[in-house]
């Protein structure tokens, strides 16, 4: 495996970049062709041990990080991003063991998904393959580089890593550790590759290769999602934002609605699945909205709401329409009253982003009509939104979360990442 240990003022000027972008994706297509046929014991013995070096290098890594830490102010942070951006022995911890539950799942690559026998002998199988060459474009989350490192190279891809700025020596130390796992167990070079360069001019080059790259995974802000979507000459698998609603069915039950409300929105504040839009129904609201707003406001969470909800909640301010679509990423929370369980799927299905919703309730027919009528990627009945995560699946790490509807929805991990063929037995069959 290639690591790449130019800093960005070494990076490819520009008049170089669309030939350096055209050589990693190459070195990418050819490191694809020989994870392919790499057996699963091959791939795990990588991931086990890039996490013992991720352990034994702790050090090293918070160093690294350190710098990215130091730089932050300059690139105009905010709290919830630094909190994204750093690392600690208990995070480094994290991310070597979701490499280890990675390497702890069934190996996908060569599953058999279905199997048929015709009339006329021909055994034809469905078969699980790699879909290639991943490009992967994320902003500052050092640990997902670790995590769509494993993912990609357990479902036999080869991955383009493009991390942003703000996380590059953290993002360089971590694949220099995978590329010391790599040469110890025999993967391809260039099955990992970090984007030596800072450049937002590669993005760029790197999206038009269609014919080297198989899809393109972005996983950061609204704008960068969106301006890889518009260019990308590849299948792009996406979100673009995370408004997700907690609503308080009339029967819901008032502790179960405090603690599913507050974990939602305020365990952490700056993911995509946190709540950031709460919805009571008019027959509890009179009862809960003043519990959940005191509940929120030890929290430091600003409520913005409608009339009802200013009323019934001290110090809410009012919402407006944008309020009601934001994905806040802070500490605000938009919140209305509605009328009737219809009503609130309306008003999901109108301002949400198609990520994860909640309902509170103890009546089965409205959790069943909610989950049914919903247009999300995941639904969840009376449990935090926070559940919609690769490791809480049981998917172990996971490259995203997809609000598409092809090719993958919800988190994406391993099996998400591949893609079918048939292959197709036969004895000297002719078709007449």
């Amino acid at each position: 495996m290639r690591t790449q240990t130019q800093t960005p003022a070494d990076a490819p000027l520009a008049a170089d970049l669309s030939d350096y972008c055209l050589d990693v994706a190459r070195r990418a297509r050819a490191a694809s062709v020989e994870l392919a046929s790499l057996s699963g014991a091959t791939k795990n013995a990588w991931l086990r041990g890039s996490a013992a070096l991720l352990r034994g290098e702790q050090a090293g890594l918070i160093e690294a990080n350190q710098l990215d830490l130091d730089a932050a102010p300059g690139f105009g942070l905010t709290e919830a991003a630094v909190d994204r951006l750093r690392l600690t022995p208990e995070r480094i911890e994290s991310i070597a063991a979701s490499l280890e539950a990675v390497a702890g799942q069934s190996e996908p690559i060569g599953e058999v998904i279905a199997s048929t026998v015709r009339p006329n002998g021909l055994r034809i199988d469905k078969v699980r393959v790699p879909l290639g060459v991943v490009l992967f474009i994320y902003e500052s989350r050092p640990n997902v580089t670790a995590d769509a490192a494993a993912i990609c190279v357990k479902a036999g891809s080869a991955v383009i890593l493009r991390g942003g700025k703000e996380a590059a020596h953290s993002s360089r130390a971590i694949v220099e550790l995978l590329g010391q796992a790599a040469a110890e167990h025999g993967l391809p070079e260039d099955a990992v590759q970090l984007v030596s360069t800072t450049d937002r001019a590669a993005v760029g080059e790197l999206l038009k290769l269609s014919e080297l790259i198989d899809v393109a995974i972005p996983r950061g802000g609204e704008g960068l999602i969106r301006r890889v979507a518009a260019e990308a000459r590849m299948p792009v698998i996406k979100h673009y934002d995370g408004n997700c609603h907690v609503y308080l069915d009339a029967s819901a039950d008032p502790e179960v609605a405090e603690r599913v409300v507050v974990n939602s929105k305020c365990h952490r504040l700056g993911v995509c699945n946190a709540a950031e839009s709460l919805i009571f129904h008019a027959d509890c609201a009179a009862e809960l909205a003043p519990r959940i707003g005191r509940a929120l406001g030890k929290n430091n969470i600003e409520v913005r709401g409608d009339a009802r909800v200013c009323e019934l909640v001290d110090g809410a301010a009012e919402a407006t329409d944008e309020d009601l679509g934001a994905e806040y990423l802070g500490p605000v929370i938009s919140a209305v009253v509605v009328g009737s369980l219809d009503e609130a799927i309306a008003h999901i299905n109108r301002y949400g982003s198609h990520h994860t919703d909640a309902i509170v309730t103890r009546d089965l027919a409205a959790a069943q009509r909610f989950t049914q009528r919903v247009d999300s990627a995941a639904v969840v009945v009376n449990a935090s939104t926070r559940f919609n995560d690769g490791g809480e699946f049981g998917l172990g790490a996971e490259i995203g979360i997809s609000t598409d509807k092809f090719h993958a929805r919800g988190p994406c991990g391993v099996t998400e990442l591949t893609s079918y063929k048939y292959v197709v037995h036969g004895s000297g069959q002719i078709r007449g």
